[in-house]
């Protein structure tokens, strides 16, 4: 188990799975303990969003089609009050389950059938994402002083982001991303090298995770998200940021 801090301040981490089907919760509750987890269990969102009132919750797996409140909806409920780490979890079929998810504020997916080894990789990766500054795998340190781009103000000390000295609500995610972005100069990223350098994959992996995060970053630094200005995208490469 790594030796990272939670957000529960100590040694085990604990990842809250939402999910209706009692026999995948035991599946993913066995594997989860295996890796030395704590996990906390709910058959519906509302009983979700009880648990994250009352625990202290590392990651969040979120099967989308459930009883009552749909995993959309807790998917955005959690993204507006929280930055933890969110999975959803989505029958290999459902595309647009998947796009819908990241548009709606998650981080990751993965698909059903899942592979245990693949979703234990996702876990680790959000987390060592998500305590960076404790990490030596989390990759370069974060530059200390301000990055600007336009009227976009990155400040890594206090993970800000300000657009024409305003503060903007970014996620976690969403912050690492224009950390690249910006520090890239002008220069083009690819999609592959965001999801190796963000999302950790050591594999090019699905490209919707990138276009969706760029999607949601564009509605909130751009004056016109339709005609993007600053994060723009060069087609057949990638996307860059322009002052």
């Amino acid at each position: 188990m790594d030796a990272v801090a939670g957000f529960n301040g100590g040694m085990v981490r604990t990842v809250l799975v939402v999910e209706d089907d009692e026999a995948i919760r035991l599946v993913l509750r066995t594997n989860l303990e295996d890796e030395g987890y704590r996990v906390l269990e709910s058959g519906t969102a509302e009983q979700a969003l009880v648990l994250m009132m009352d625990e202290k919750v590392d990651v969040v797996l979120v099967d989308l089609r459930l009883p009552g409140i749909q995993g959309l909806d807790l998917v955005r409920s959690l993204r507006a009050t929280s930055q933890v780490p969110i999975i959803i979890v989505t029958a290999q079929t459902d595309s647009h389950d998947v796009v819908a998810g990241l548009e709606a504020g998650a981080d990751d997916y993965v698909t059903k059938p899942f592979v245990a080894k693949e979703l234990m990789a996702r876990i680790r990766t959000q987390l060592r994402r998500a305590h960076a500054s404790d990490s030596d795998e989390a990759g370069p340190d974060a530059p200390a002083q301000a990055l600007v781009c336009g009227p976009i103000e990155l400040r890594p000390d206090s993970a800000e982001v300000l657009r024409n000295g305003e503060p903007l609500p970014v996620s976690r995610i969403e912050f690492y991303v224009l950390t690249e972005l910006i520090t890239a100069r002008g220069r083009v990223l690819s999609r592959d090298y965001l999801l190796r350098k963000v999302w950790g994959y050591g594999n090019a992996g699905d490209g919707r995770v990138v276009d969706n995060l760029i999607y949601r970053l564009r509605s909130k630094i751009e004056e016109d998200p339709a005609n993007p200005r600053l994060l723009t995208t060069v087609r057949g490469f990638g996307y860059r940021m322009k002052s």
